[in-house]
């Protein structure tokens, strides 16, 4: 295991007691725990896209908001970030811890991994090259990658509906990742490694159900690479990155989480107590395409903007993203729809549509969503103290308090220690 000893912090108490005197010299943060909040939405079916309807949008609740992020750092998260935008109220706040050695706060300006977002970029990719005619979303992945792949066609990897295998290598696991953080993979031989386990066989017949993963993002940037013959991270600078303007936002090739950011750890038990090692470096080649890349909240929400007007895929194409496959989940038949569509994800929340998409590695895990009609967006990042777990607590109470009325009266206390921007 390479391990770097002045990136590894070690502590004998609880985080939060642990940094409790950091806190105090500057960036303290309310100690009451929040009051419970509703449970965070679950991804709802569709077959077609929804209508822009805002009737049931909550007046933005800032003290809910304010009370979830009090309770950062905690047991669960070291900090955490939030940006709500739109006609319907904006609020940006950070909480927590940024360094544990020096007790530095969250920047708003921070850069994260994304995690799985990065598939909304790698869909808005595909779906530019389609309008151009040079990929073809009913052609299949044997016209572009001759030899070793299934023959399922560009759309069914996007929606996740191809059937190809994943790799079951456990990159959540702490011990596995602790080893292999720097590790290089190449896409290819992560793609083919699952085929092989499944003795080349797909899981379901392609079409017929949805199972999300990174394989079809993963197969789905080497189509990239084969129609344009270049590297993808060129592709996605030059389709997506520039013309949306989003400088801060990036496909790394090494470990290094560049600019200002909150470092992400990992709490490991062992008998002496509690130690936090220090996981922010790592290479993005395991996810790529499908999780590796980097950005913040201001950029994902000028990104996610841009999409949906129409701005960076052609309203045609972007029809895609808003259309669920009218299928079953694999494995869930006749009980639970299908609710991803090509780079997206819908959710039901009363009567109120969010299309967006969440998104987690090592020390971090992340949403942005957003109405169609952009009236109310919404980008978080939360800094995990558990990799391969649920998902947090704190982040399904950040998405209840921005998107569900919470019924409670405005408290002017509730923001104090927050970390609120203003103007």
């Amino acid at each position: 295991m390479r391990t770097d000893p002045s990136t590894t912090t070690n502590r004998r108490r609880p985080l939060r007691a642990a940094t409790a005197a950091l806190l105090l010299a500057g960036t303290a943060l309310a100690g009451a725990a929040a009051p419970g909040a509703a449970a965070a939405p679950t991804p709802a079916s569709a077959s077609a896209p929804a209508s822009a309807s805002t009737a049931s949008l909550p007046p933005l609740d800032r003290t809910a908001l304010c009370r979830v992020l009090a309770d950062v750092p905690n047991e669960e998260v070291s900090g955490a970030l939030v940006r709500i935008s739109g006609s319907a109220g904006e609020f940006r706040a950070t909480s927590g811890i940024a360094d544990l050695r020096t007790g530095r706060p969250v920047p708003h300006r921070a850069r994260f991994r994304i995690g799985s977002i990065s598939k909304t970029f790698t869909a808005a990719v595909v779906l530019r090259l389609a309008d151009r005619g040079e990929v073809d979303l009913d052609g299949t992945v044997q016209q572009y990658l001759p030899g070793g792949f299934p023959d399922v066609t560009v759309r069914q990897l996007l929606n996740h509906t191809h059937g190809i295998p994943g790799n079951t290598i456990p990159h959540k696991d702490p011990d596995w990742f602790f080893e292999h953080r720097y590790d290089v993979f190449d896409p290819r031989e992560v793609v083919t490694g699952g085929l092989r386990g499944a003795g080349g066989r797909e899981v379901f017949a392609p079409g017929s159900a949805q199972q999300y993963g990174n394989t079809g993002y993963l197969v789905a940037g080497l189509v990239v690479e084969a129609v344009t013959g270049r590297p993808y991270a060129e592709v996605l600078e030059e389709e997506v990155l520039r013309p949306a303007g989003l400088r801060h936002t990036s496909l790394p090739s090494g470990p290094e989480l560049r600019g200002p950011h909150a470092r992400g750890y990992e709490a490991v038990e062992t008998a002496d107590g509690t130690r936090y090692v220090d996981i922010t470096e790592a290479s993005p080649s395991l996810t790529w395409t499908a999780g590796g890349m980097v950005s913040t909240a201001a950029d994902l929400d000028r990104f996610v903007t841009a999409l949906f007007r129409g701005e960076v895929v052609p309203k045609e194409q972007l029809a895609e993203m808003f259309t669920v496959p009218d299928v079953w989940k694999h494995g869930a038949e006749g009980k639970e729809k299908a609710s991803y569509s090509v780079g997206l994800t819908r959710y039901d929340i009363g009567g109120l549509t969010v299309w967006g998409k969440s998104g987690d590695r090592p020390g971090y895990n992340n949403g942005v969503g957003a109405t169609e009609d952009l009236s109310r967006r919404l980008v978080y990042s939360v800094n995990t103290l558990h990799m391969g777990g649920a998902q947090p607590r704190t982040a399904e109470r950040i998405i209840a308090a921005a998107l569900v009325p919470s019924g409670s009266a405005p408290d002017p206390d509730a923001c104090r220690g927050v970390n609120v921007a203003r103007g």
